[in-house]
C-alpha cells in the first residue's frame, strides 16, 4: 500500500532528536504492524499539496498544534484537498487535527471545548464495530493532546467509539474516511515530554492527571491494524463501485 501524509505540523524543535518528526513517528507505528507500506509526505503546513490524488493508494493526515478554526490559507486549501478525496471516493484518515478537518471540511462542527484539555491516556468505550475493527475490542485506549473537539458531525458520519469527556472519538464517514481524536503514532514517552513543554498552557494538575494516566496500557499498535484493515476495505469499496 502507498499512503500518502499530509504534515500539518513538525514536532518541536526542543524534542525532535528523541523524538523524531511526525513522518518518522507514523511510518514506525505502522511499520510494525505492515513492513510493505510505502509513504510519501506532503508538507501543507509549508503550502505543499498534492496535484493528483490518484498519487498514492490511501492517504492520512497528521496532527497540528493548529486548530482547524485558524484563519490560515494553508488550512482553508487542506480543507478543499479533503472535500477532493470524498468526491474521488480516496481512503482518507485524519488523526487529532487531521479528525476534525474531515468533520468541519464535510459540514460538521469543531470547537474548543470548554473540557479543557485531553492529555495523556484517553479511555474509550468503542460503541459499534464495523468488519475492519479485528481483532475486536470493547475499548481503545490512546494518546491525546488536544484542546478541540468535535461537537457536530457532518452527514453520513457515524460514531463507532468515545467518552463523556469526548463523545466524537472515533468518526467514520461513509465507506472511505476516518478520523479518531488520539494519537496512535504518540509514544509514551513522547506524551510526557510533550506535556511538560506544553505545562504552562495545559495547567499543572492536568499534566498530573495526564502523567498519571500513562500507566496504564495503550492501543497503538492495535489501532494501527484497525487503520490499515480499514484503508485496505476502503480501496476494494473504491475500486468495486469505480
Amino acid at each position: 500500500m502507498r499512503i500518502g501524509l499530509l504534515q500539518c505540523d513538525d514536532v518541536a524543535p526542543e524534542l525532535r532528536e528523541r523524538h523524531g518528526n511526525y513522518p518518522e513517528m507514523f511510518a514506525q507505528l505502522f511499520a510494525a504492524v505492515d513492513s510493505n507500506l510505502t509513504w510519501r509526505v506532503w508538507r501543507c503546513l509549508d503550502g505543499e499539496f498534492p496535484d493528483d490524488v490518484e498519487a498514492v493508494d490511501a492517504w492520512m493526515t497528521t496532527g497540528a498544534k493548529f486548530s482547524v478554526n485558524d484563519d490560515l490559507p494553508w488550512i482553508a486549501d487542506l480543507e478543499a484537498f479533503v472535500r477532493t478525496l470524498w468526491q474521488a471516493r480516496k481512503p482518507l484518515v485524519g488523526i487529532c487535527f487531521g479528525h476534525q478537518l474531515i468533520a468541519k471540511a464535510l459540514g460538521g462542527r469543531v470547537i474548543q471545548s470548554p473540557r479543557g484539555w485531553g492529555v495523556g491516556l484517553s479511555f474509550n468505550q468503542v460503541t459499534e464495530r464495523p468488519e475492519w475493527m479485528a481483532p475486536a475490542q470493547d475499548t481503545l485506549d490512546l494518546v491525546v493532546s488536544h484542546q478541540d473537539q468535535v461537537v457536530e458531525l457532518p452527514p453520513g458520519a457515524r460514531v463507532l467509539g468515545g467518552s463523556d469527556f469526548c463523545p466524537a472519538y472515533l468518526m467514520q464517514v461513509g465507506e472511505h474516511f476516518l478520523g479518531v481524536q488520539g494519537h496512535p503514532e504518540f509514544t509514551k514517552a513522547y506524551s510526557r515530554d510533550l506535556m511538560a513543554l506544553r505545562a504552562g498552557d495545559i495547567g499543572d494538575a492536568r499534566v498530573r492527571e495526564g502523567e498519571a494516566s500513562l500507566t496504564s496500557p495503550v492501543d497503538d499498535t492495535l489501532m494501527a491494524r484497525w487503520i490499515l484493515a480499514f484503508l485496505r476495505r476502503a480501496m476494494q469499496h473504491q475500486a468495486h463501485v469505480g
